[in-house]
C-alpha cells in the first residue's frame, strides 16, 4: 500500500522554542510514528534553528518551510508566501533550514509566484534557487498568491518544475478524488501528491488508494459515493466530536475544539447536498452537546455527498 507523510498544521517560529509538546494543540502530535513533517513558517535564524531543534526532538521525521500561505499575516510578517517576493532570501532561508536539521530532510512548499502576473523565468529561478539551497524536495500548489483558491490549478507548471528540478517534485491543487490524484501523477510525472482540503470532507481518500497501490498501477477501490459516502462522514465527523472531546477536554479549551470543528464542517460542506443546512446548524452551537444532537438530527435522514465540488471555501 501507499506510504503518506503527514503535514501539521502551519507552526510559528517564534513560538515553538518557548512551547513544550502538547502544552498546546497544535503540538500534540499524537500519530507523530506514521510521518510526521511540521510546517514551519519562519524568516529568522534563530527562531528557525531552535524550532527545528525541538521538533526533531519531538519526533519530526521531515521539516516543511512554507513559501505557499497566502494569508494576510504571512504578508505583514514577511514568511510564508511573502517569501516569494525575494528568491535570493527564499533560498538563504532554506540553506539555514537545511543547516540546522542536520540529517532531517527539508522540504519547502510554494505557490507558482507572488504576483498575478509573474515573469516567465521567476518559477524557474525559485525553484532552482531552493533546489540550490539544499531542499530534499519541492511541493508546488500552482497558483498564484493572487489567486489565493479562485480558478484552476495549472498542472502544467508542476510538469515543467518536474522537469527543471533533479530532486523530487510533489503536486498539489484540485485533487478532490483518488482518480484525480492518479490524473496528476500521469499528466505531471510528479513523484508525490498531495491532497489537502478534500481530505477534511473525505479522509478516506487515502484508503481508496492505498487499496489500490495508487501510482503503481493505476487501480484504486471503488470510490465511495451518493449516500454511502454521506453516510462515512456522518461517522466521520461524530468520531471528530469524540476526539475534540479528549483533546479539548478542559472547559476552558471547549471553545476552541468547537471553532476547530466548525472550520471542519465549512470546508466539507460544500460537498454535502444539504452542506448549507448543516454548517448553518453547527454554526450556531457553542458546546460539545449541542454539536452532536446538531450532526445526530442532521444525519438521521440519509445525505448524499458529491465526489468533487466547484465550490472554493
Amino acid at each position: 500500500g501507499a506510504r503518506s507523510l503527514w503535514l501539521t498544521e502551519m507552526l510559528s517560529s517564534r513560538r515553538i522554542p518557548y512551547q513544550e509538546r502538547g502544552q498546546h494543540i497544535e503540538t500534540r502530535f499524537d500519530d507523530a510514528d506514521a510521518g510526521l513533517c511540521p510546517q514551519l513558517l519562519g524568516n529568522e535564524e534563530s527562531f528557525i534553528r531552535d524550532s527545528i531543534h525541538r521538533l526533531r526532538d519531538w519526533g519530526a521525521r521531515a521539516i516543511d518551510i512554507n513559501m505557499g500561505c497566502p494569508a494576510k499575516r504571512a504578508l505583514q510578517h514577511n514568511y510564508g508566501v511573502a517569501l516569494l517576493g525575494d528568491p535570493t532570501y527564499a533560498a538563504e532561508i532554506t540553506a539555514l533550514a537545511v543547516k540546522h536539521a542536520g540529517d532531517l530532510p527539508v522540504s519547502v512548499k510554494l505557490r507558482a509566484s507572488l504576483d498575478a502576473d509573474p515573469a516567465p523565468e521567476f518559477l524557474h529561478d525559485f525553484c532552482r534557487g531552493i533546489e540550490a539551497a539544499g531542499a530534499s524536495w519541492i511541493t508546488l500548489h500552482p497558483r498564484t498568491a493572487a489567486q489565493k483558491r479562485r480558478g484552476d490549478a495549472d498542472w502544467s507548471q508542476i510538469q515543467r518544475v518536474k522537469g527543471w528540478l533533479k530532486i523530487p517534485v510533489i503536486g498539489n491543487g484540485d485533487v478532490q478524488t483518488s482518480a484525480d490524484a492518479r490524473r496528476m501523477f500521469e499528466e505531471t510525472g510528479c513523484d508525490r501528491v498531495m491532497i489537502g482540503r478534500a481530505l477534511l470532507a473525505k479522509p478516506w481518500m487515502l484508503r481508496e488508494f492505498g487499496q489500490g497501490d495508487g501510482k503503481d498501477d493505476g487501480q484504486a477501490a471503488t470510490p465511495l459515493e451518493g449516500h454511502a459516502a454521506g453516510a462515512e462522514y456522518g461517522r466521520f465527523l461524530a468520531r471528530v466530536l469524540a476526539l475534540s472531546r479528549e483533546h479539548y477536554g478542559e472547559p476552558s479549551h471547549e471553545s476552541l475544539g468547537v471553532r476547530r470543528f466548525r472550520f471542519l464542517v465549512y470546508h466539507g460542506s460544500p460537498y454535502l447536498e444539504f452542506g448549507h443546512t448543516l454548517y448553518a446548524a453547527v454554526k450556531n452551537a457553542d458546546t460539545y452537546a449541542l454539536l452532536a444532537e446538531r450532526v445526530r438530527q442532521f444525519f438521521a435522514q440519509p445525505q448524499k455527498m458529491s465526489a468533487s465540488t466547484a465550490l472554493r471555501v
